[in-house]
């Protein structure tokens, strides 16, 4: 559980099944650092959460009373699950970090306004993560920039292609 300062779409590793990804948080925010953690599910949401039946849109992270908490991740109701296997859709769910990472985290959010935000669950030797990321919101300009930088270098790889042909 190692944080790592990166501004990168995450990669996974080949013992990892990546089930949903938050590419909007890609888009809105500057990721500053990423930490690993898990989850606390109840009855059928580990196998809705196999079947892909995940939504991290407009989901976001909070330390409550020492406590790392999710919420409004949206996890579908399993099908077959019924009576203690049903469960609401989004309510808010334990994250599972070390005392120290909360801390630390707790401390960065509260002095600097920064905003915690899943950007990837998946699977890891069978257990469920989550890749929590500590960002800061981008500006207008900040997101019209890297818009342009990314066709620029659409265009140069396009125009390599033709020489090379």
């Amino acid at each position: 559980m190692t944080s790592t300062f990166k501004n990168k779409k995450p990669t996974p590793k080949a013992s990892e099944v990546t089930l949903a990804v938050n590419r909007r948080a890609f888009h809105d925010y500057e990721i500053l650092e990423t930490l690993e953690v898990g989850i606390a599910l109840k009855g059928g949401e580990i196998k809705s959460l196999r079947n892909r039946k995940v939504n991290l849109k407009d989901a976001f992270a909070k330390v409550k009373n020492g406590e790392l908490w999710l919420y409004n991740m949206h996890i579908s109701n399993y099908q077959y699950a019924t009576g203690f296997g049903s469960f609401e859709p989004t309510r808010d769910r334990k994250l599972l970090a070390h005392r120290k990472e909360i801390d630390s985290l707790m401390g960065k959010v509260e002095q600097k306004s920064l905003t915690l935000i899943p950007i990837r669950i998946y699977l890891k030797n069978g257990k469920a993560k989550i890749e929590l990321a500590l960002v800061r919101g981008k500006h207008v300009y900040d997101k019209r920039r890297v818009l342009a930088e990314k066709t620029l270098k659409l265009e140069a790889e396009r125009e390599l292609k033709k020489l090379n042909r």
